[in-house]
């Protein structure tokens, strides 16, 4: 006979096949049917439950656009011209490719939404810049830019923001702009680390770009660089929806490619199409798993019982913070971020609100959160790419990124503890939180 609550053999169910290695989307699903089973109520409300929550989310049509929009960048020869431009920009100072790295990723960010993305876009290329002639050592190439990416999906647009709008009923153009100061502020901290990193090893400074080579690159760059003003101009001047944002981003992408840069060829395109519909199929199981999940939770009534643990410890909004920001941090050592987002953070949501915690606010810190997880072991995903990308040895990769891991804490504790730097920017836009 089975013994046990069944949430806590759904629970069990739930881990054990993510052991065995089945998608979290398909564990998650499975322990839902398990505890609809155990607990006697119909089990097509499982099914219910994901039909409903995927058909009436418009936001999540987004999803797929960004990772198409970001697949055409990709294939084609955006990238370099962007590296181009940004190496005008900051190559000529100490460690300058180590910068030229940073600025890329920002300027990446305006256009992707995703930071696996922007490493596996442009990484190979800068690394391999960064390696050439021996001017900087792989692992130290491959851990800037694994660093670096995490920025993508914190100044807009961005992917995790969409889920957490989706989960917390939060207006995602605020989210948009709560991410651009505490993006460009993390852009900054490794700038600062890897400014003190090339005067402590004697990097290089990459050659001076001619002057006469100055409007060349430029104009060559130009197209892509008016890739986020446009979006970001449609959004917050009221002519489009984020959503309809992402279907201008794959259109302005594919024109791109294909018309002004002539860059692409149907393959390539067919190639983007393909990998864009597997990113989105994964995303899509793990949201549909969620879905199914969090009936469970709310059925057990899980959020409330959190919220009436951490009532009987009386903590301050600053305490709540800080405890949120820990438990998240050592989640992301061992979990996907999307699992977290979609999981765990929905369980906070109700204690954060009681508390008087802003829901953009909270937001950013959340997402802020979960990009770190992605270069912090054993877990983080973006140091197995580019250890892939460069060659370099896992160990030295994960070395490497540490003091860019403790630059992005303390940003992180800025953001946590000064909203303004979120909520300056949504606020001189109308927002009243």
């Amino acid at each position: 006979m089975i013994s046990g609550s069944p949430f806590s053999l759904a629970l069990l169910a739930l881990v054990g096949l993510s052991l065995l290695g089945l998608p979290i989307g398909l564990a998650m699903i499975m322990g839902s049917i398990l505890y609809l089973a155990l607990s006697g109520q119909d089990m097509s409300i499982a099914a219910e439950q994901i039909l409903n929550g995927l058909n009436g989310s418009y936001i999540l049509l987004a999803v797929p656009l960004f990772i198409f929009s970001a697949g055409l960048m990709n294939v084609g020869t955006m990238t370099d011209r962007l590296l181009r431009f940004c190496n005008l920009l900051v190559g000529r100072f100490r460690g300058g490719l180590g910068h030229v790295n940073v600025v890329q990723s920002v300027i990446f960010a305006g256009m992707s939404g995703s930071a696996i993305a922007d490493a596996a876009g442009g990484g190979k290329l800068i690394i391999d810049m960064m390696r050439r002639d021996g001017a900087y050592p792989a692992s130290y190439a491959a851990a800037i830019t694994a660093a670096t990416a995490v920025v993508g999906p914190i100044i807009p647009p961005s992917i995790p923001m969409v889920l957490y709008a989706l989960i917390s009923d939060s207006s995602i153009g605020y989210l948009f702009l709560g991410g651009v100061i505490p993006g460009l502020l993390m852009g900054l901290a490794q700038m600062g680390i890897n400014t003190w990193m090339a005067y402590r090893h004697d990097y290089p400074v990459a050659e001076r770009v001619p002057l006469r080579e100055v409007p060349r690159l430029t104009l060559d760059a130009f197209p892509a660089l008016m890739m986020p003003v446009i979006l970001l101009g449609g959004i917050y001047g009221g002519v489009m929806t984020p959503t309809e944002a992402a279907a201008v981003a794959a259109a302005y992408a594919f024109l791109m490619a294909v018309l002004i840069y002539r860059s692409v060829s149907l393959r390539d395109i067919y190639g983007a199409v393909l990998a864009s519909a597997r990113s989105t199929a994964a995303i899509g199981m793990l949201i549909a798993g969620a879905l199914a999940f969090n009936y469970v939770v709310t059925s057990e009534n899980i959020p409330g019982t959190v919220r009436q643990l951490l009532a009987g410890y009386e903590l301050s909004q600053w305490q709540f913070l800080l405890v949120v920001n820990l438990v998240l941090l050592v989640l992301g050592c061992l979990l996907e971020g999307s699992t977290i987002l979609l999981v765990v953070v929905p369980v906070l949501i109700p204690t954060a609100q009681a508390l008087g915690v802003d829901m953009v606010h909270f937001g950013v810190v959340v997402v802020v959160n979960i990009m770190i997880g992605l270069i912090t072991p054993p877990y983080g995903l973006l140091l197995f790419i580019v250890a892939k990308l460069s060659g370099a040895p896992l160990a030295a990769v994960v070395r490497d990124t540490i003091p860019f891991i403790l630059a992005m804490l303390a940003a992180l504790i800025l953001i946590t503890y000064v909203p303004e730097l979120v909520l300056w920017l949504p606020r001189r836009l109308g927002y009243q939180g």
